[in-house]
């Protein structure tokens, strides 16, 4: 194992252990809710849009699961602040995974996508293109 991989195994502990952005927002732009039913994730992302409506101002999210749905939630509460929805809806997998500096294997993949999937699909409700009560990484 490299020093590399080490640190970021590290990170990961951390935002797991000491969750960044974790509690609800106040008066959210939007909010969503999804699952990782094979693992037992939960997570809720609320998202708080600056005045044009498309520019991320604020993510926070709370729930409860593994170390890597935490930690890739925690990181993606602090790298969406900025972002603009379709620049959101644009991320795949690959982003998700660079985040976190770690080889994601193909049964943990669910878990490191979940908070990305929900704050995706949360957006997709808010902009009023889909219909949806709760993500599931089983869709």
């Amino acid at each position: 194992m490299s020093m590399g991989s080490d640190m970021y195994r590290e990170q990961i502990l951390d935002h797991y252990k000491n969750p960044r952005n974790y509690g609800e927002l106040e008066d959210p732009s939007f909010s969503h809710v999804g699952e990782n039913p094979m693992c037992g994730d939960e997570i809720r992302v609320d998202v708080t849009l600056e005045d044009d409506d498309d520019t991320i101002e604020y993510v926070s999210f709370v729930g409860d699961g593994c170390a890597i749905s935490q930690a890739s939630a925690s990181l993606l509460s602090q790298k969406l602040p900025g972002m603009s929805l379709d620049e959101l809806e644009g991320m795949d997998r690959d982003d998700v995974t660079e985040m976190l500096g770690i080889d994601i294997s193909p049964m943990r993949i669910k878990c490191a996508v979940l908070a990305e999937k929900v704050a995706q699909d949360g957006a997709k409700i808010y902009r009023g293109e889909k219909e949806l009560d709760k993500t599931s990484t089983e869709d």
